[in-house]
């Protein structure tokens, strides 16, 4: 009887306790890191594999389908954000079976071994005239759609997301942040997207980098605006209050996706990062910083002064330099978090 007594007793704190653990479960923040490819001089895949692991690395984002890598990545545990490249985007856009059977090489192939997280459809797809992405513009939501339905199929999309990842670049009227939006041709690119997320309850992954935007704007963007170390509030946006550039440049993506018509579709930090060398404010030392305060400032569950009390899932760029990345400044090499030898150039705890 003293033993059924005790089972009653404690019965609702193992369920409070449950209901902690799940909550906690859901809320947890894990910073991922993105495994670009374009060198020569990178580690084996499961070399990769390994250290992602060593190092408490939970998720990887991956440009292209690989098959010694996913193949790497079978029992791993590392949750996987898995792009379809540019180069295939008018193809599967095209053509459904080409989409199934993108979706049968690259997902059904090596799942549940390998934690497919999200699909990214394209990447940094510009449809404004004179970029060289601007004709691939027409071809990105279709695709994106073909890949959702082929997920569907495959009973899988509860499971894995899709969606597309755009950048900063888009976001008209950046400052301040309330006033993003997305305008002319971005916005006609855009506003279909936005609602093809909402309607199918999917993310919206964005490259994020204010070290591009300090560069590039150097008389009105402090460094130290830019790496999370301003003493106070740096610019005042209504009743916002906004003290890193990160935040900033989320928010006024997060103002052009609601004003797209997605108020509910949330933000995915797809990219984000500091090189080591290669240009203006590109250091070791404050790149160190950055990676540091990026970690730090994502992690909390404080979230943005747009969208407060929520962890921001974040992949950090990259985890190696890349010596062959072609196109953009000497700085797009050096992005690396870790030496093409496997040694850490910064001493960084992930999650």
């Amino acid at each position: 009887m003293a033993v059924l007594h005790a089972t009653i007793h404690y019965k609702p704190f193992l369920v409070s306790l449950l209901i902690l653990l799940v909550h906690f479960h859901i809320t947890e923040a894990q910073v991922g890191v993105c495994n670009g490819q374009d060198g020569n001089n990178l580690p084996s895949s499961q070399e990769v594999v390994d250290l992602y692991k060593s190092n408490g690395i939970g998720r990887m984002r991956m440009y292209a389908p690989n098959a010694q890598a996913l193949q790497a990545l079978r029992g791993s545990n590392i949750e996987l954000v898995l792009d379809v490249p540019n180069s295939d985007l008018q193809r599967l856009a095209n053509d459904a079976a080409a989409a199934s059977q993108w979706v049968q090489d690259n997902v059904r192939n090596y799942y549940p071994d390998v934690k497919f997280r999200i699909i990214a459809v394209g990447n940094e797809v510009n449809p404004n005239a004179g970029e060289s992405t601007a004709p691939l513009a027409q071809y990105v939501l279709l695709a994106m759609s073909k890949i959702y339905d082929a997920i569907a199929s495959a009973g899988l999309k509860d499971q894995i997301k899709v969606s597309t990842a755009t950048y900063s670049k888009l976001v008209s009227n950046s400052f301040p942040p309330s006033d993003g939006s997305f305008d002319g041709a971005a916005g006609s690119f855009m506003g279909p997207i936005i609602n093809f997320l909402k309607n199918t309850n999917n993310p919206l992954l964005v490259n994020i980098y204010p070290y591009f935007s300090r560069i590039d704007n150097p008389q009105s963007i402090t460094l130290q605006y830019a790496l999370f170390t301003a003493p106070g509030v740096v610019a005042q946006d209504g009743q916002l209050q906004y003290r890193n550039l990160f935040d900033a440049l989320l928010d006024a993506a997060y103002a052009a996706v609601e004003k797209a018509g997605g108020p509910n579709v949330e933000i995915v930090v797809s990219e984000s990062g500091w090189p080591s060398e290669g240009g203006a404010d590109a250091s070791v030392e404050n790149a160190q910083t950055y990676y540091t305060n990026l970690i730090n400032h994502v992690k909390d569950a404080g979230g943005s002064p747009r969208r407060p009390g929520k962890a921001i899932e974040t992949y950090l760029f990259a985890m190696f330099d890349e010596n062959q990345k072609n196109g953009g400044a000497e700085s797009e090499k050096h992005f690396g978090i870790f030496l093409p030898n496997k040694q850490p150039k910064y001493q960084l705890t992930f999650n």
